[in-house]
């Protein structure tokens, strides 16, 4: 799909609009084949397939504050995974405030079980931002009976009292008993696959202690959960570092899921 396809979305912030270009940019010129897992225009992935497939596949949501955001921001993510024989995934869903939650966690569960079906293999998934608390909720609740491994980038892991944002997001809508329904780190159930949990040391500075509050619940609900942390990495360039195959995350998410890939 392209741009003026999809129904309009809430204003970017300045830093927003910046990096929507820039995805947009990176992704130019890398194709992959779309389907539909649902009838709304959001409701659609990419899956871009390596000249040799070695069985592993890497299932990613956008990000975008759950108010924004397109599967196409993420293409540029796929020639580091292809050519290391990686079938990778990039997975929309509905936004808010249109959609409030349950609604796009339950359209990536829609896209997770269509690739589950579409394109055997060991199942990793993961994403940026908005994208990675999906995929950690996900890899919470359904756990190591559905996928290989979760790989989030910049992830949310809880939201609430403590959990550091200085506003409630609107994706949770009026029922306040969602932000402990939407925090992953409350959701742990085993058995529980292992965790990438990587984040730029300048990221958003709620989103580090997140991360490590999330890493250590997973490892007390007996669970993995390894920490990369990408110096001088801000929020939207930790993203960027999804596109880089000799940056800081792509060689250890490939390294990470050899190590996890069922035989």
């Amino acid at each position: 799909m392209k741009l003026a396809d999809y129904p309009p979305q809430e204003p970017l912030s300045e830093a927003g609009t910046i990096y929507s270009a820039e995805c947009w940019k990176r992704s130019e010129g890398v194709s992959g084949e779309e389907f539909a897992y649902g009838a709304d225009p959001y409701q659609r992935l990419l899956v871009f397939k390596p000249a040799r497939p070695d069985g592993r596949v890497l299932l990613f949501w956008h990000g975008g504050g759950w108010t924004s955001g397109y599967k196409e921001w993420m293409g540029f993510m796929a020639p580091g995974f292809t050519e290391a024989g990686v079938t990778f995934v990039s997975a929309g869903y509905r936004l808010a405030p249109q959609h409030v939650f349950p609604v796009g966690l339950d359209d990536c569960a829609g896209a997770l079980a269509w690739v589950k079906k579409e394109i055997p293999g060991s199942l990793f998934i993961g994403g940026h931002s908005a994208g990675g608390h999906y995929a950690a909720i996900l890899a919470a609740q359904q756990g190591g009976r559905t996928v290989s491994g979760c790989l989030p980038i910049s992830g949310v892991y809880e939201f609430g009292e403590g959990s550091g944002l200085t506003m409630r997001p609107r994706f949770l809508g009026t029922d306040l008993a969602n932000d402990r329904r939407a925090s992953p780190r409350y959701l742990l159930a085993a058995p529980l696959p292992p965790f990438l949990l990587a984040f730029g040391t300048n990221d958003f500075s709620h989103l580090i202690p997140q991360a490590k509050r999330f890493a250590l619940a997973v490892r007390d609900a007996g669970g993995e959960a390894e920490e990369l942390e990408m110096p001088g990495r801000t929020h939207f360039a930790a993203s960027y570092a999804g596109g880089e195959p000799d940056g800081p995350w792509v060689p250890k998410a490939l390294e990470f899921m050899t190590r996890h890939t069922v035989a």
